[in-house]
């Protein structure tokens, strides 16, 4: 078994929304160029078989995004995307029967987080339009997302902030039940086959700006994943978004050095002991979602 479960791969730091529950990055924008991009997989192979097209930016913007599936395809790797799917019509003759890849993850609570889209119905159906030509043509996974929730459920039924949502895929997916606007600790709901909708509570950004906690606890980053940032920086985990634990660049230092280098170490050691050593894992609360190792 290879070292990772997933590599996150930023192909760019751009988004076309600004969504109230990501933060902008501070960055120069970025497009990972593919000569880039080869030279990463090429690097990380021996580590992972599953990418992520994932940290910070819209990964539908980048121009040559069909490329780097084919590219992904010809080193032997699957992908997951994960998208605010606002630009689906634009990208979905170069995403379907693409062979690398595995899965696509849908942001629909980007529209709860824009006040610039007005209508549902004109965010959703292009969406499901495109989920229902993809499930025919090919494997594809599809992960509707809709991480918008109150941690306290009768918060949630009272807003009933994804109700009108929730309706339309009720309708398009024929279900005989109600979808309830509650989060089910590790369960989605099916909505039809490859098909799965996941509620989960808001999500919010680790930054340096917040208070520390205790410390205590475990991650998964450096151990099951790790990320790469558009312009080559590696960071631990796909929630550093700003490059603030950079443990150096793939351009210019080898994957497997950078592994091996003290800073990367120490992370991981730190977490062996229950103990985030980094301020920035001091102060993210998704740690605490693992609790105690295991």
């Amino acid at each position: 078994m290879k070292r990772f479960k997933r590599i996150y791969i930023e192909i760019t730091n751009v988004c076309n929304l600004q969504c109230s529950f990501c933060p902008q990055t501070g960055r120069q924008a970025e497009f990972m160029e593919i000569e880039t991009f080869r030279n990463i997989l090429d690097q990380i192979k021996p580590y992972t078989d599953y990418i992520y097209f994932h940290v910070k930016g819209e990964p539908f913007l980048h121009p040559q995004l069909d490329r780097f599936l084919d590219i992904s395809h010809e080193k032997g790797f699957q992908v997951n995307i994960t998208t605010n799917g606002t630009l689906i019509h634009k990208v979905r003759d170069k995403l379907i029967a693409k062979p690398a890849l595995r899965q696509i993850n849908f942001s629909l609570h980007s529209f709860d987080g824009n006040e610039g889209l007005h209508r549902k119905e004109d965010y959703i159906h292009p969406i499901l339009s495109f989920i229902n030509e993809a499930t025919v043509k090919s494997n594809v996974i599809i992960s509707l997302r809709l991480w918008n929730l109150d941690k306290d459920n009768r918060i949630n039924q009272e807003k009933q902030r994804n109700r009108e949502l929730l309706a339309i895929l009720e309708k398009e997916f024929d279900l005989p039940y109600r979808i309830q606007e509650m989060v089910f600790p590790s369960r989605g709901a099916k909505l039809a086959d490859r098909i799965y909708l996941n509620q989960d509570y808001e999500f919010q950004w680790p930054d340096l700006k917040e208070e520390e906690d205790d410390g205590m606890g475990f991650c998964h980053g450096l151990r099951s994943q790790i990320a790469i940032l558009a312009d080559g920086t590696v960071v631990p985990c796909c929630l550093d978004g700003e490059g603030i634990m950079n443990l150096g660049n793939i351009k210019n230092t080898e994957f497997s050095e950078i592994l091996a280098m003290e800073r990367t170490i120490n992370i991981i050691r730190g977490f062996s002991r229950m103990e985030a050593v980094e301020e920035l894992c001091r102060k993210c609360g998704y740690r605490k979602k693992f609790g105690k190792k295991g």
